[in-house]
């Protein structure tokens, strides 16, 4: 098994003027984006489980898809998706604990009940909460309307104190989360003149302690200021 710590050979994108791999042949491939924060959570849940060998990455490049991705791989024409058993499964919450659950390596599934049960009920706010109210706070007021939300991650990382981690330790909970607290973290000071750590010392501790993860290092993005303008360009310069 490779170590969570070996550091991928990342494969250029996948482009309308490009072949497909060698579809269905038994290798195990996820298909993302490198900018897509949707893809780097199961791309962090690949790298923590150590399963660079085991699951190979096909990034693809939304801007020009390949034609083939959605006929033949994924209907949908969405990223992330895993290619794994002859079937295609897509959906970030999904694959995050597809991975976890059915490749080998470290469990970021608590067996504690209380944390199980604290896993779920962050897991569904992610998505159904915190994201889009952040993202809609950019448009209106994003100190107040966004600052719910880093309020609520602060209180939810004092809930256990035996580690930095929503759950003491590293937890699927982590590996959903950080990829879109890694872009506010970068656009917000930008955009709105607003650090999200300010009065949040859980919330600092924890950026701190998940950029040390080797795993999760990798999957990072890598051209910061690309994303500022993109983000700058979709929520603030809008007539």
């Amino acid at each position: 098994m490779a170590s969570p710590s070996v550091q991928d050979l990342l494969p250029p994108s996948l482009d309308s003027t490009s072949q497909p791999p060698s579809l269905f042949d038994g290798t195990t491939r996820l298909y993302i984006n490198y900018q897509c924060p949707y893809s780097q959570r199961v791309w962090i849940t690949r790298n923590v489980k150590g399963l660079q060998d085991m699951i190979k990455l096909v990034p693809i490049d939304l801007q020009n898809r390949p034609d083939w991705y959605k006929e033949k791989v994924y209907p949908k024409n969405k990223v992330p998706s895993l290619e794994h058993n002859n079937k295609v499964t897509g959906e970030s919450l999904v694959l995050v604990k597809y991975v976890d659950c059915n490749f080998e390596g470290p469990s970021f599934l608590p067996d504690d009940q209380e944390k199980r049960k604290f896993v779920e009920e962050l897991i569904a706010y992610s998505d159904t909460t915190f994201v889009p109210e952040v993202y809609k706070s950019f448009a209106k007021d994003a100190r107040t309307q966004a600052g719910v939300q880093f309020d609520y991650l602060e209180k939810a990382l004092h809930k256990f104190d035996d580690g930095p981690f929503f759950l003491g330790q590293l937890s699927q909970v982590d590996i959903i989360y950080a990829p879109f607290v890694e872009r506010f973290h970068v656009f917000m000071p930008e955009g709105f003149n607003y650090d999200i750590t300010t009065g949040r010392p859980k919330l600092a501790k924890w950026i701190e302690e998940m950029n040390n993860l080797d795993g999760y290092k990798q999957t990072k993005v890598l051209e910061q200021e690309k994303m500022v303008g993109y983000y700058k360009n979709r929520f603030l310069l809008k007539a």
